[in-house]
């Protein structure tokens, strides 16, 4: 590799997990019903618009319900557990950071009959060994490896227990086969750029027929409980939501979906998304000192990309800083518990020549620290 002799032309804005869309400004929100109660109905009608809009751009069937829940994907996730597991034994899937915190969910908290399966950072363990007995707890893309499942042809068509999918960096990036899913979960603020602290739940047929058949031999508090007299609480999944929502944050997501909308919808979203990966791919390919985590181009994630390169740890920290003293890429390391190396959010808000324009700084950097 030779060493740049000066910095090389900057990106346009660094890309983020958070990364706003494009012509994205606080002024063209509406702002007509902050203030207000979110039970007015103004509001309802709004938080009504949004999941409208979830739907549309998802291409969520009509069998499936939507509802807007408190702490973001985290708490949409434990939502589900909390309230439908312990029915029929769990297994239970970590091949990343957040997969292995809902192993340690069902181990430590919830002490279930479990099956825990757990995979090392870039790999995934056998799909097709999974027993479709069992309810079954799985990360559709990892952030922080950067693999994802490669569709849904593993999941059974007949199983018995329900398949619960964390897909908050995978929805709107990848197209999900939502007669797969029993339970998806997702927040506004991975690839839709949105804001924070509201999580997303999404109920196929068979995870309602659970929670009105089943009732969980545990406390749960009023911010899990979805049903009423042994009927699930369809308020909350038509703006209704069990606790105050933020408006600002519900008018940040409509500006997000209506933007989805205007560059094509999934399809779009999916295409921008993997343009993105795909220049990643390119910068790898040009740099012998530059890796892929996930060795299978398969399972490689088109919105977490991460990467390894040949350098210590320390050099790969110090790269990290100029990096961002440089005002070029922000909070792009790896997680803390993966190998070390670089995090490149490739969602579907970020213009590919905005990665492009990252490859010359990889090398700048690479060069300083050597």
């Amino acid at each position: 590799m030779t060493r740049p002799t000066r910095k090389p032309a900057r990106p346009y804005f660094s890309s983020g997990p958070c990364a706003k869309p494009p012509g994205w400004s606080l002024d063209k929100l509406r702002t007509d019903g902050l203030g207000r109660s979110h039970r007015s109905a103004h509001n309802k009608a709004r938080l009504a618009h949004c999941i409208a809009l979830m739907r549309e751009v998802l291409d969520l069937p009509d069998s499936h319900r939507i509802g807007i829940v408190p702490g973001s994907d985290t708490g949409a996730f434990e939502m589900a557990m909390w309230t439908m597991l312990g029915q029929r034994p769990v297994t239970a899937m970590g091949w990343e950071s957040f997969g292995k915190d809902w192993v340690k969910d069902v181990a430590d908290e919830l002490k279930l009959e479990s099956n825990l399966v757990t995979a090392d950072y870039g790999e995934l363990p056998d799909l097709d060994a999974v027993d479709w007995s069992h309810d079954v707890l799985f990360t559709w893309n990892g952030t922080t490896s950067g693999v994802k499942v490669p569709n849904g042809d593993w999941i059974a068509d007949d199983r018995e227990g329900l398949a619960f999918a964390d897909s908050t960096s995978a929805v709107f990036a990848m197209r999900i086969p939502w007669d797969k899913v029993d339970v998806a979960t997702f927040s506004w603020q991975k690839v839709l750029g949105g804001e924070a602290a509201h999580g997303v739940l999404i109920l196929g047929p068979r995870a309602v027929e659970r929670l009105e058949s089943y009732t969980p031999d545990r406390a749960l508090p009023k911010l899990f409980r979805m049903t009423k007299g042994g009927k699930l609480n369809e308020g909350i999944f038509t703006g209704a939501t069990i606790n105050t929502p933020s408006m600002l944050c519900v008018e940040d997501a409509i500006h997000s979906l209506e933007w989805a909308k205007s560059v094509g919808g999934l399809d779009g979203m999916i295409a921008r998304a993997e343009a993105n990966a795909a220049a990643v791919n390119r910068m790898v390919e040009e740099r012998d000192w530059l890796h892929h985590l996930c060795k299978d181009p398969a399972l490689r994630s088109v919105t977490g990309v991460c990467l390894t390169a040949d350098a210590s740890p320390d050099q790969v920290k110090a790269m990290v800083k100029l990096l961002e003293d440089e005002g070029i890429a922000y909070d792009f390391g790896a997680y803390r518990d993966a190998p070390a190396g670089f995090r490149i959010w490739c969602g579907s808000t970020v213009d590919t020549a905005d990665i492009e324009a990252l490859g010359p700084w990889l090398d700048w950097a690479y060069g300083e620290t050597k």
